[in-house]
């Protein structure tokens, strides 16, 4: 049985033992997590891991917006040679959290216990177990479910599960951030209202935009920099408090235009949040939303014109998050 150190011993060190393929059943999962996942095994094996994973709970409980999109993307577009999504359609739904490591088609250990495909239920932010368990029939488990499934990217999916509102999937109160410290930002969206949020200026504290950091950290030729790279600035009294997850702990932003960013906090204490994946994609997020050219310099004349020099992030759990930069939305 295994209580500590889950992430390690369960999502890593069968690679080390010649893993290269991983069959998920889990009742809760997040796209974070599987990213996550993903760079790590690159990063500290630089090695490249397939991963086939249903989500159960589906039928019960629908799926957040933010969550969807972003299973989409990482199967169509970062990672479609090695990530695999299907939710369970037909009821009941499925609870069970069912972990099975193959090499091509030999069979390498598997595990069964308490831990959803999530970060915090692999981060030892609570208590969770797994215990060993037969591969074979693990992977026999994960076979007779795809017959009630369907994947992520099926172009008639809203017609099998609900797509929920990403407020809908809200648990926290806005008395729990206020607590902390953090004021909370008015919104004339209703179905934002009850989330914890906080706003963050694109601008420094002399109210002028940073000509080589922040969405101009790419403005560095002699570095040899691509000019698109960018980051979000975070001040202290956001990156000292809880609001936003630890460093290395993966998130997914979803945008008012209904875009998806995988991001992550980065610099000294976690003061930044960028896009691991690929540096620029913040910055090209940005001078698309502005106007302007790729790679071009952002100035706050391009700020002032477009209408508002500050996001507004809203909190749907501690993986998901809603980031605002829409001209219609309070801003000062």
């Amino acid at each position: 049985m295994i209580t500590k150190n889950l992430f390690e011993e369960v999502l890593v060190e069968p690679v080390k033992g010649g893993g290269d393929t991983l069959y998920v059943v889990s009742g809760y999962a997040t796209a974070a997590m599987a990213f996550h996942h993903i760079e790590t095994i690159r990063r500290s094996l630089r090695k490249d891991i397939r991963i086939n994973l249903i989500v159960g709970m589906c039928p019960y409980d629908g799926l957040s917006l933010s969550n969807h999109k972003a299973f989409q993307q990482l199967a169509s577009v970062d990672f479609p040679d090695f990530f695999e999504c299907s939710y369970v359609v037909n009821s009941p739904p499925v609870h069970t959290k069912l972990y099975s490591w193959f090499q091509g088609e030999r069979p390498i250990c598997g595990f069964i216990g308490s831990a959803n495909y999530t970060q915090n239920a692999f981060s030892g932010n609570q208590r969770e177990l797994l215990a060993e368990y037969d591969p074979n029939l693990a992977i026999k488990y994960f076979e007779d479910l795809i017959v009630d499934t369907i994947y992520c990217t099926h172009h008639e999916i809203e017609n099998h599960i609900e797509i929920c509102r990403d407020a809908y999937y809200a648990r926290r109160k806005k008395e729990q951030l206020q607590k902390r410290g953090l004021q909370l930002v008015a919104t004339e969206r209703p179905d934002l209202q009850d989330l914890p949020a906080i706003r963050v200026s694109l601008l420094d504290n002399t109210g002028n935009l940073p000509k080589r950091s922040g969405l101009n950290w790419g403005q560095r030729p002699e570095e040899g920099r691509e000019p698109n790279q960018a980051y979000i600035r975070l001040p202290f009294t956001i990156y000292r408090s809880d609001f936003f997850p630890p460093v290395t702990v993966h998130f997914t932003v979803l945008t008012d235009d209904n875009k998806i960013l995988i991001c992550t906090r980065a610099q000294q204490n976690g003061k930044a949040i960028h896009t691991p994946h690929n540096n620029s994609l913040i910055g090209e997020y940005f001078r698309h939303r502005l106007g302007i050219s790729s790679g071009h310099p952002v100035t706050k004349t391009n700020l002032i014109r477009y209408g508002r020099a500050e996001i507004d992030f809203y909190k749907i759990d501690d993986e998901t998050y809603f980031m605002d930069f829409s001209v219609s939305a309070p801003h000062g």
